[in-house]
């Protein structure tokens, strides 16, 4: 069973920056790829970023228009951990965020971290 545990969520002003975690419970991590989703009120969940897995060379990735240029996806295979590194953050990137596995027809989701941008 895959267990994803999101953490570093929070209360930050417009502008400024959090960076998420999540740690990943799963039997040879490297070969999941990872993403984040987030979810805002009355609106569907969408992507974030997406890194791919260890199958290929040089790690792929891959942003919604809205985050590129300001976030930053990462991982890291030794302690099974994903990050999503945001900055400049804007009211409108209030959300709660969700890790996501992936592997073939597998798919696991975290329980979320709430991100509010605010004054």
């Amino acid at each position: 069973q895959v267990q994803l545990v999101e953490s570093g969520g929070g209360l930050v002003q417009p502008g400024g920056s959090l960076r998420l975690s999540c740690a990943a419970s799963v039997h040879i991590f490297r070969l999941y790829a990872m993403g984040w989703y987030r979810q805002a009120p009355g609106k569907q969940r969408e992507l974030v970023a997406q890194i791919s897995s260890a199958y290929k060379t040089i790690y792929e990735t891959n942003y919604a228009d809205s985050v590129k240029g300001r976030f930053t996806i990462s991982r890291d295979n030794a302690t099974n951990t994903v990050y999503l590194q945001m900055n400049t953050l804007r009211p409108e990137d209030t959300a709660i965020y969700y890790c996501h596995a992936g592997r073939g027809p597998q798919n696991f989701w975290g329980q979320g971290t709430q991100v509010t941008v605010s004054s």
